[in-house]
């Protein structure tokens, strides 16, 4: 049986709270998930490693992952994350038993209905478990007897709320779980670290460091070594086993506002200055105003401290000038289209040129039946173009290939259209030239998500809690992916010194101890790291010297200018573009696209900004990869003349 409590609604509006009891001088908040597609056991490996974890948070839900939950609930199927099950079935025993209270976002759009599923999976675990929820709610369908799920946010509608929600549930309930819509990111993290300090909504220099932690801890293993090694760069290159057992991170933070973030001891991967300055950049715009619901932070002197091979101490974040926002950022679905594609494959001598002959054909054939309709469609050649780095000028190159496969994706209005688009692409196989194969098509409808800025006030949300009381298990075991079975309260990877990558391998991630060479082309590989990120039709990525001083030299070269020349080939609608489409391309560029350059003081490095580069946005992008997370490594490709280096000091920052 289940037993139901609901909360008060309440406006985003914020209010002091009345008991700020401190219940810890510390509190270790991990993170289990950095986005949808994470790997529970690696979440149930950071439980079992760190018995001192008070909260595990799941963070799976991003712009991309709620329209696609929007679209599957609109179809009739579930609003939440249906991965929730096999996340919970994995950690719920072991959190329980330890006492550690598990955080998502995986409510997505219908948190109720995800604290049902849960509740079943616990009831069915034989566990005695209290589910929370905290989540946006519609007014306008309360009491509604027609809307069977009164509390759903019309239209699909969500907004960014901040921390007040989860610390409610927390003040009230103290949950083993709780399931939230959307939140923002670094909130997750926030609301256990002032629920359990004793921190205030006016606090701000805590709460400055606490989102501080909560943005380093959300992407999961990208702090701790993950998406940072790099063959071609010797400042990022490790051993394949270093890889292989990658902690996701975990922080310890201060009731006075001090941070550290960690990894196990003898786990593989790295933590360092560097992935934390990657991490501390990643989908960042103005550094000097990070926007959260709950305070708006200033990381530019945001530095690292490394305290030991698994430690590091985060300091300097600070509230901005304007602390809080008095608006919150709102998403709303909105029909986009269709979307029409195809491959085809094509080997051996000039297969270029017979690619570029079926480009031709079906871009003539869609404008036969739908006239100035191929301005929808872009196409690139995976294996030679397809992240659009370069265009295809060098025909040697060309001559080279001998593997290759057309893409060509297309965004229409109607349906029909991009129905004809796939059977166009599939005539190829009769009407196209010789030896292409292996043929796939698709067509789907697109959501994108408009962004708007609402008041605080217009703004709700409640909270409930469901508890399961159950006397006895009938389980005699929890089943895991591969056969793996232990009964509920046993460690599925108990950790012993011969599973332990040896954390004494001498990896080189400090960078290096002297400038980069001046006076002669080289790569800007060879000068710094980067990592890029996505808001939106939006691109950020880092450029982070390996000499730090170097920052200095970067800001003559890293120019507005610069980076529209590097970036332009994104927009090539072909991989074939002729002078006059060039032409229009930069005239594009210069018009529209708009650049900021970022000087970030404490880690010595810069952040770059480019608006409107994405082709729409991940929801409805017509590139192979929409997030634009490649481009950081296109940009550290390009030739750079560094100016000479007139500096004296060669002390690099901790």
């Amino acid at each position: 049986m289940d037993i139901h409590e609901g909360g008060v609604i309440r406006n985003c509006v914020i209010k002091l709270r009345e008991d700020c009891k401190k219940r810890r001088d510390k509190v270790y908040v991990g993170c289990g998930a950095g986005f949808g597609g994470d790997r529970p056991l690696a979440a149930l490996k950071l439980l079992q490693r760190v018995k001192e974890l008070n909260y595990i948070v799941l963070e799976c839900l991003a712009e991309r992952t709620l329209a696609e939950r929007y679209q599957v609930m609109v179809s009739g199927g579930d609003g939440y994350d249906s991965r929730i099950s096999d996340w919970m079935r994995m950690l719920l025993p072991l959190a329980v038993e330890r006492g550690t209270c598990i955080i998502t976002n995986m409510g997505a759009m219908d948190p109720p209905g995800a604290q049902e599923k849960v509740i079943e999976i616990a009831t069915s675990l034989g566990l005695s478990v209290s589910v929370a929820v905290a989540h946006e709610i519609s007014l306008s369908n309360i009491g509604s007897a027609s809307h069977e799920k009164s509390y759903l946010m019309e239209g699909g509608i969500s907004t960014y709320l901040g921390a007040a929600p989860i610390v409610e549930c927390l003040e009230k309930y103290q949950p083993n779980v709780i399931i939230t819509s959307r939140v923002a990111d670094a909130a997750l993290f926030l609301a256990p670290m002032i629920y359990e300090l004793g921190w205030n909504w006016d606090n701000l220099e805590q709460l400055a460091q606490g989102s501080l932690a909560g943005h380093l801890l959300e992407c999961g293993c990208q702090l701790t070594g993950g998406y940072f090694m790099h063959p071609g760069d010797k400042s990022r290159d490790m051993s394949l086993t270093q890889l292989l057992d990658l902690s996701l991170p975990y922080a310890e933070i201060s009731s006075d506002g001090k941070v550290c973030v960690a990894k196990t001891e003898g786990s593989g991967g790295v933590l360092n200055f560097s992935t934390c300055a990657q991490q501390l950049l990643y989908e960042i715009g103005d550094p000097g105003a990070y926007v959260t619901p709950d305070v708006i932070i200033d990381i530019r002197d945001v530095s690292f401290y490394p305290l030991s091979s698994c430690k590091v101490l985060c300091a300097g974040a600070k509230p901005s000038a304007v602390s809080v926002p008095d608006k919150l950022l709102r998403l709303v679905p909105k029909d986009y289209g269709w979307k029409g594609w195809g491959e085809i494959s094509y080997g051996g001598y000039e297969c270029v040129q017979r690619a570029k002959a079926a480009e031709f054909l079906v871009r003539s054939w869609m404008e036969e039946v739908i006239p100035d309709v191929s301005g929808h469609v872009i196409s690139y050649i995976v294996g030679l173009d397809s992240l659009k780095a370069t265009g295809l000028s060098d025909s040697a190159l060309c001559r080279m290939v001998s593997d290759i496969r057309l893409r060509m994706d297309g965004l229409f209005k109607l349906k029909e259209h991009a129905v004809q688009f796939t059977t166009d692409f599939t005539a190829l196989y009769t009407n196209g030239p010789a030896g292409g194969g292996g043929i796939s098509t698709g067509h789907k409808k697109e959501i994108i998500l408009e962004k708007y800025l609402v008041k605080r006030e217009h703004v709700f949300w409640q909270t409930a809690v469901k508890h399961t009381r159950v006397m006895k298990s009938n389980k005699t075991g929890i089943g895991f992916p591969d056969g793996i079975k232990t009964s509920p309260h046993v460690s599925v990877f108990p950790f012993s010194e011969a599973s332990e990558v040896d954390s004494s391998i001498d990896v080189p991630f400090s960078g290096r101890n002297c400038p980069a060479p001046c006076g002669q082309k080289i790569p800007l590989y060879d000068v710094a790291h980067s990592r890029a990120g996505d808001k939106g039709n939006d691109l950020n990525f880092s450029i982070i010297p390996h000499f730090p001083p170097d920052v200095e030299r970067l800001k003559r070269i890293i120019t507005p200018q610069w980076v529209k020349k590097v970036v332009s080939t994104l927009l090539n609608s072909s991989s074939f573009p002729d002078t006059e489409a060039i032409n229009e391309r930069d005239k594009w560029v210069d018009e529209n696209v708009k650049v900021e350059i970022y000087e970030v003081k404490g880690i010595r490095s810069l952040n770059v900004v480019v608006r409107d580069i994405l082709d729409g946005g991940v929801n409805c992008s017509r590139r192979i990869d929409r997030h634009g997370k490649t481009i950081s490594d296109l940009i550290l490709c390009q030739q750079v003349v560094l100016p000479p280096w007139l500096g004296r000091s060669r002390t690099l920052i901790a």
